[in-house]
């Protein structure tokens, strides 16, 4: 998450830059900060990729799931098919046919949902990072405009 990272580091300069006396401001270096912030917009498209290639994992690691399950029932069917022909065990087949389904139901079950769960949280630590990285830049945002407001008060001040 390189992008984080050069967010991490404005967020960083912007906190550890010398204060302008009698404001919120600070004085901050216009090209190293536009050159951090750029390198995090350049790096940005490149991080959703990787969060998109998680996401296809999931749906991959689902799939084989999906079609694990899908394998173990042919094989249960395949089983209850060669029992029916032996009558003196034909409910032990049965028996054996349905807790192989509701083992391989149960497989596939637990499979997607702990891929899903671990999905799930690396969405939301993406999510927090990028609401952090949101937050940063509207203060950082915020304390520019008041610089802006404090020079037109002084040039007022300066008019009269």
């Amino acid at each position: 998450m390189d992008s984080i990272e050069k967010l991490s580091t404005a967020i960083t300069l912007i906190e550890e830059a010398r204060g302008v006396p009698l404001s919120a401001s600070c004085v901050v270096h216009r090209g190293e900060i536009l050159e951090i912030l750029d390198g995090a917009r350049i790096a940005l498209p490149q991080d959703l990729s990787a969060a998109e290639a998680i996401l296809v994992q999931r749906d991959n690691l689902i799939e084989e799931g999906r079609s694990s399950a899908e394998q173990m029932i042919a094989t249960a069917r395949e089983d209850v098919a060669r029992m029916i022909e032996q009558t003196a065990i034909v409910q032990a087949a049965r028996d054996e046919a349905q807790r192989i389904l509701d083992d391989a139901r149960a497989l596939a079950a637990d499979e997607r949902a702990e891929v899903e769960s671990y999905i799930d949280g690396r969405l939301a630590t993406l999510e927090v990072i990028l609401n952090k990285t949101l937050d940063a830049v509207a203060r950082g945002r915020e304390r520019l405009d008041g610089a802006n407001d404090k020079d037109v008060l002084s040039q007022l001040a300066d008019d009269k």
